[in-house]
């Protein structure tokens, strides 16, 4: 495809696409004609066989492709309805997939599309993944909060670091080196690092509702404490397997050391990048 056709295509495709609660879209008349189908039924049995895929992918099917009613005016006044769908940038990719890839149109779609849902997919990830770092941030100084609370109780390090795991065993109903071997974490290493989100963040409201609690109920000792502990992760477990989520079952995440490093290496790598862009 010549490089002339390829810039016309890519003007016509960004040109239709608009806003739609927040995401962007197109509309399924407008890309008719983007696809080169003269005939609705024929492209229409293209969004049927792309609607199929996607609910074969477990996706949900209404939020990717939007039915919607338009009113057409006539040039004597009159107006007629007619159906007409919002698309999604992963809907129109799977019409793309579908579709005849004979079509200059269509194979440009298909790799369009695909480039642009992948994008999205990276940026999405990488937005978990800083998430993740986050959490994990906030579970350190948390954890930090609740070792000098405890010190001000009477409980020394070495008492805290039981605490803490017999507060993880409440959590997780498996002690420290048995979660240790169960998620492949390194002897020397801290379980939080490899907990996914949610497990970290779990964590992390046990600790400041044990801070908390010390302080209101003026506990003292770490009989006392632990105990406290002990009942909040309890609570915070219950409260997870209420939602479905076991969480010594949830698979481990990525070493949190080895993705601060990817990460902050991505940075630099964009930020090389943009400087030679600019020179």
């Amino acid at each position: 495809m010549k490089e002339q056709k390829i810039k016309s295509l890519l003007e016509q495709f960004e040109a239709v696409a608009f806003d739609y609660e927040g995401v962007e879209c197109w509309s399924a008349r407008e890309l008719q004609k983007l696809l080169d189908y003269s005939q609705w039924r024929n492209f229409e049995a293209v969004i049927e066989k792309a609607k199929e895929s996607c609910k074969n992918a477990n996706i949900s099917v209404s939020n990717q492709f939007v039915e919607v009613s338009k009113q057409i005016e006539t040039g004597k006044g009159a107006a007629f309805s007619t159906n007409d769908y919002f698309l999604t940038r992963y809907a129109c990719y799977l019409i793309a997939q579908n579709g005849d890839s004979r079509k200059p149109q269509i194979a440009f779609a298909q790799t369009y599309f695909a480039v642009q849902t992948r994008r999205a997919e990276v940026i999405e990830q990488r937005l978990l993944e800083y998430e993740r770092l986050k959490e994990r941030e906030k579970l350190s100084k948390s954890e930090k909060v609740l070792s000098g609370v405890l010190f001000e109780r009477g409980v020394d390090s070495k008492g805290f670091a039981v605490i803490r795991s017999k507060g993880d065993q409440a959590l997780f109903k498996l002690n420290t080196q048995q979660l240790k071997r169960k998620l492949g974490v390194p002897e020397n290493r801290s379980i939080a690092d490899f907990l996914p989100t949610i497990s970290i963040s779990a964590k992390d409201f046990a600790a400041n509702m044990t801070s908390i609690n010390i302080q209101n109920k003026n506990l003292k000792g770490q009989s006392s404490i632990e105990t406290e502990h002990v009942d909040n992760n309890s609570a915070v477990r219950k409260m997870l397997k209420e939602r479905g989520i076991v969480p010594e079952n949830l698979p481990p995440a990525e070493d949190v050391k080895k993705l601060k490093q990817r990460l902050q290496s991505e940075k630099k790598r964009l930020n090389e990048t943009k400087k030679r862009e600019k020179s």
